[in-house]
């Protein structure tokens, strides 16, 4: 009986079939989860290019005008969600707004529309990067945020990207507000 159990243990010891599904056991979970990690990593990009080109585009597409109407104003809006395609267009919130520095170097809003967020109050005074604004002088403040809803939220949980972009006028000193 002795001799049975040392001469199973000794070719137990031996035999390496096997070897290569405990292997694989112990190291497929580490790589799948790397794999959705670069899965997740990469849609996260897109969709932060997709919000920078719209922070931009709609910048843009205020800055061309020197008289913006209601009308064009749901238009713009409603380009946001356009460039954010095939992402979720819910998820995207905008702010457009008008600021500008009067010549005794006061900052104020002179209009703002948003949708998906709150416009800020004309006569505000918002916070803005230094050298930005010159006396007499206006731009465009776009901000665009996105509440990215990630696929596999057990890996990498969801998250905001957000992106500002500041244009000055082309057509006139301010872009007014019909």
């Amino acid at each position: 009986m002795i001799r049975a159990t040392r001469t199973f243990l000794r070719r137990l010891a031996g035999n390496r079939e096997g070897v290569s599904a405990v292997e694989f056991a112990l190291i497929a979970p580490v790589m799948v989860l790397l794999y959705l990690g670069m899965v997740e990593i990469s849609l996260a990009l897109s969709v932060d290019r997709k919000v920078t080109n719209a922070a931009s585009a709609l910048a843009d597409l205020v800055a061309q005008d020197d008289v913006i109407t209601d009308g064009e104003m749901v238009d713009i809006l409603n380009a946001g969600a356009a460039i954010i395609a095939p992402y979720d267009p819910v998820n995207f919130s905008v702010r457009i707004s008008s600021v500008s520095m009067d010549l005794i170097g006061n900052v104020e809003v002179d209009w703002s529309d948003a949708r998906g967020m709150m416009a800020r109050a004309v006569g505000s005074q918002p916070t803005l990067p230094d050298g930005l604004l010159t006396n007499g002088r206006s731009i465009i403040w776009v901000e665009v945020a996105y509440a990215y809803q990630a696929p596999f939220r057990e890996v990498t949980g969801d998250f905001n990207i957000a992106e500002e972009f500041f244009l000055r006028p082309r057509q006139s000193l301010v872009v007014s507000r019909d």
